[in-house]
């Protein structure tokens, strides 16, 4: 019987835009926050917006934010009795769920082990496989290059070489000929260890023209587990997302389904537990759908899926960590209209997209109604040289997709910054294409159409 575990209290283990938005959420459920801010945050948007701040190491990430044991002892001397560790840093990392666990701490997220296990990308195959779910042909671990060579040949080039720990593209390169396999598979090795601390591998055939779809899971400790529909996340540069929507404007109502009940039977194989996304791989020549690997966390793309549902992921999050159900079921969930996310990163897509921190001179959001921006970041603002380089994000809707983009295209021209090089002209120019407009997009378009090579 699961009971409920009342706390009043959250320490968000994270920073920028996610820490802001996770402090509103626990605001609005009149919940108490605590700000876990390195000596680089102290005077960030989060440590501001907080009831309160704490202090919990030097700027960079691997003496502050992934310091399990700082983390909980700035719960414990808070008083926090609760732990939102946001995307990224120690997200999906199961040692920090665990060391809740033995603290007595509440961890708004899922169970260890779901982390662990899920975590691992060829043991999520090996779980989607058994359910019947497609899974990209590839391999189980690989760890000689003759071994490789042979799963390659089998699997025909151009190959994928992936880290079984892995995530936000490290690890993964695309091998397209036998002659270059054993250097990228060294280099994809030691990429993997050196973001992970495990360099294991495996092999998938590369699919060229894919849409990278993913679907939104929930589930709460009662059992019950819902999904939120899919977003479509293909447009991507390194394998990292730069534009997001949804729904994805490809599929047929009954691909829908088919998608959505593939991740729903995963998730509730594992008996998921919070939010959740399953990833999935849609090949557009051969009109096949393949599971990708699960994300055990919010992701940074959520608020397209809150946008057409109306349903306020986060503070589901924290409603269900603490015992509640969930507050809706699956056939309430209504989608209405089309969301379209940009990320508005300190970077300069003219200088090979090379990040550009510094002090934010002039800071003016867009505003208006269908538009929404979650942001950090106000005038006077030093972006810091430790951290991921997003500054905002900006979400319209409309009542179809071309309403959307004409509403983002609006944002993007009333979108004022200075002081630190953005990447809204970009995103200015990628709004124009005509194959954006058509949907006829894939996971390389835009480093095919729209990066010089050396910059991709």
């Amino acid at each position: 019987m699961n009971k409920k575990k009342n706390f009043s209290r959250v320490l968000i283990a994270n920073r920028g835009e996610i820490a802001v938005r996770i402090i509103r959420a626990c605001q609005e459920l009149g919940l108490e926050t605590i700000a876990a801010v390195s000596e680089a945050d102290k005077d960030s948007l989060p440590a501001r917006r907080a009831g309160r701040a704490i202090c919990i190491g030097p700027p960079q990430p691997i003496k502050s934010y992934l310091q399990v044991d700082t983390i909980i002892s700035a719960a414990l001397g808070t008083g926090a009795e609760a732990i939102h560790p946001g995307y990224g840093f120690l997200a999906e990392q199961p040692e920090l769920a665990e060391a809740c666990d033995r603290y007595g701490l509440v961890f708004i997220g899922p169970r260890p082990e779901q982390i662990r296990k899920m975590g691992d990308k060829i043991w999520a195959r090996k779980i989607a496989r058994d359910l019947g779910v497609p899974v990209i042909p590839g391999s189980e671990q690989v760890q000689k290059a003759e071994e490789a060579g042979e799963v390659a040949h089998k699997l025909g080039y151009p190959i994928l070489i992936k880290a079984a720990a892995g995530g936000g593209g490290r690890g993964m390169k695309v091998v397209r000929n036998a002659a270059d396999l054993k250097f990228f598979l060294s280099e994809a090795g030691a990429e993997a260890h050196a973001a992970f601390g495990d360099n294991r591998l495996y092999m998938e055939k590369y699919v060229a023209n894919a849409r990278h779809i993913e679907v939104q899971i929930m589930g709460d400790q009662q059992g019950n587990i819902v999904h939120l529909f899919e977003r479509d996340c293909s447009l991507q540069r390194r394998h990292q997302k730069m534009v997001e929507e949804a729904p994805c404007p490809m599929l047929t109502p009954e691909l829908r389904q088919e998608i959505c009940g593939a991740a729903l039977s995963i998730a509730r194989n594992i008996k998921y537990l919070n939010a959740g996304t399953i990833e999935f791989i849609w090949d557009q020549d051969q009109e096949i759908f393949y599971f990708l690997e699960m994300n055990t966390r919010i992701q940074v793309e959520h608020p397209v899926t809150e946008m057409i549902t109306g349903v306020d992921l986060v503070r589901e999050q924290i409603r269900v960590a603490g015992g509640e159900e969930l507050s809706f079921r699956q056939d309430e969930i209504r989608t209405e209209g089309h969301a379209i996310e940009c990320r508005i990163n300190a970077e300069s897509p003219g200088s090979g997209f090379l990040p550009c921190p510094g002090q934010i001179r002039e800071w003016r959001p867009p505003d208006g109604p269908n538009l929404r921006v979650d942001t950090h970041c106000y005038p006077g603002y030093s972006v810091p040289p430790y951290y991921d380089s997003l500054l905002a994000k900006i979400i319209s809707k409309g009542g179809n997709r071309l309403e959307a983009i004409e509403t983002m295209q609006r944002a993007l021209a009333n979108f004022h910054v200075e002081g630190v090089d953005t990447t809204i002209p970009f995103y200015q120019s990628l709004l124009k294409k005509p194959e954006y407009h058509a949907g006829a997009i894939y996971t390389g378009w835009i480093e095919n159409n729209m990066i010089s090579s050396k910059d991709a």
